[in-house]
């Protein structure tokens, strides 16, 4: 991975940023000025990760670990994180050269897992907030490098076999470095996230 993959990591990152708050200013939509923040900084953050694991390997064996799968329990602190990781996770894909199919359906996972922990973070204890990323991304993921790749991408094990991989990968990725991420957070979530209630967008 060279630097200029980088370097289009932060320009679409750094576009993404600008054009929410041109919709923010220009157009006038009713969108807390935190929230937007908050969303464009995490998907930021998502492309940045990715593209690091990229660059050292990490997301192209069997069992791919991926930085920025510790974002997906970020829902838990605030619902800014549920569109911040979905347009972190579309980006990635586009930049690190995914096929149309990953890049609709990968990013999808991501949504799912993302609404799936923001669900639940109220419901379940804090470990399970890693569940719902974890379970999106091992059904639907193994489907997507088979369809969407095959054996002309490389890809020549089944999805039972691909579903053990990929979910070894989440569960590494969000189960472990997520949670530990979680543990970290939480006791300085209204520093970091702030007043919560403040972050709803009006309906």
């Amino acid at each position: 991975m060279d630097g200029s993959a980088f370097c289009g990591a932060f320009f679409f990152t750094y576009l993404w940023s600008g054009a929410l708050e041109f919709l923010k200013k220009g157009l006038k939509i009713d969108m807390k000025t935190k929230y937007i923040t908050q969303a464009a900084a995490i998907a930021a953050l998502y492309v940045v990760l990715t593209m690091l694991a990229n660059a050292l390997g990490l997301a192209s064996n069997a069992i791919q670990v991926r930085f920025s799968e510790a974002l997906t329990i970020l829902p838990f602190f605030t619902n800014a994180a549920v569109p911040g990781l979905f347009v972190g996770c579309l980006l990635s894909n586009i930049l690190c050269g995914g096929v149309i199919w990953d890049i609709i359906f990968g990013s999808v996972a991501t949504l799912l897992g993302a609404l799936g922990t923001y669900a639940i973070r109220k419901k379940l204890p804090d470990l399970c907030a890693a569940i719902p990323p974890i379970i999106a991304n091992t059904l639907i993921i193994p489907f997507v490098l088979v369809y969407a790749y095959g054996p002309e991408g490389g890809i020549t094990d089944g999805i039972p076999f691909l579903m053990l991989t990929v979910g070894a990968g989440e569960v590494i990725s969000c189960g472990i470095l997520g949670t530990a991420l979680l543990k970290l957070l939480k006791p300085h979530r209204n520093v970091v996230f702030g007043d919560q209630s403040e972050l709803k967008t009006n309906k």
